[in-house]
C-alpha cells in the first residue's frame, strides 16, 4: 500500500511530462513532539525508505519550538528536552541504518514551520503525530494539522494515538 503511494507519484510525473530522474531523492519530514508516537513515526519513515525505490531517500526528523511573542523569535531557547527528544529519533534511524537528519526548529507557530521545512528540502511526505484531545466534549485537531493538511506542498500522514 506504502510503496504504491509513490509508484502513483511516478507514474504521474510521467503523464504530465517530466520524466523523474532515477536518482531523485524522496525526502520524508517527520514532526516529531516528544510523545509516544514518536517512535512509531521515524520506523514508519524509516520503513519508507527502505521500501523499493525510497532507498535515495532520507528522514528528515524536526521538532518545532514555539517561541512566545512576548520574545523575540531567535531568543536561546535552551531546553534539554528538545534535544532527546531527537535523540530518540536519530537512534531509531541508526537501528534501520537510514539516513536521518535532525534539527530543533524555532517558530511563532509549528505548522507554517513544518510545510516551510517541507518545501525547503523537497520532501514528498510529511507523517505527523496526533494525540487525541477534545475541546468542549468534541474530537479537537487542534490548529497545526489542518495548518499542514492544507498548505503541505506533498502529502501529508498523519497517525492519530490510541485514545
Amino acid at each position: 500500500m506504502v510503496t504504491s503511494l509513490f509508484r502513483r507519484e511516478a507514474r504521474e510525473d510521467k503523464r504530465e511530462g517530466r520524466e523523474v530522474a532515477a536518482t531523485e531523492r524522496r525526502n520524508i519530514l517527520v514532526a516529531v513532539a516528544g510523545n509516544s508516537m514518536d517512535e512509531d513515526l521515524v520506523r514508519m519513515a524509516c520503513n519508507l525508505c527502505l521500501k523499493g525505490k525510497m532507498g535515495k531517500g532520507r528522514v528528515i526528523a524536526i521538532n518545532v519550538v514555539e517561541v512566545p511573542r512576548t520574545l523575540p523569535l531567535d531568543a536561546v531557547v535552551d531546553n534539554h528536552e528538545n534535544d532527546q527528544v531527537l535523540d530518540k529519533a536519530i537512534a531509531v534511524a541508526q537501528g534501520m541504518s537510514v539516513e536521518i537528519e535532525a534539527e530543533v526548529i524555532q517558530a511563532r507557530e509549528a505548522g507554517p514551520a513544518i510545510v516551510d521545512e517541507a518545501n525547503d528540502r523537497g520532501c514528498r511526505l510529511i507523517m505527523l503525530g496526533l494525540v487525541p484531545r477534545s475541546r468542549f466534549g468534541q474530537f479537537d485537531l487542534g490548529k497545526t494539522v489542518p495548518y499542514v493538511m492544507e498548505h503541505a506542498p506533498g502529502r501529508v500522514w498523519v497517525m492519530r494515538d490510541e485514545m
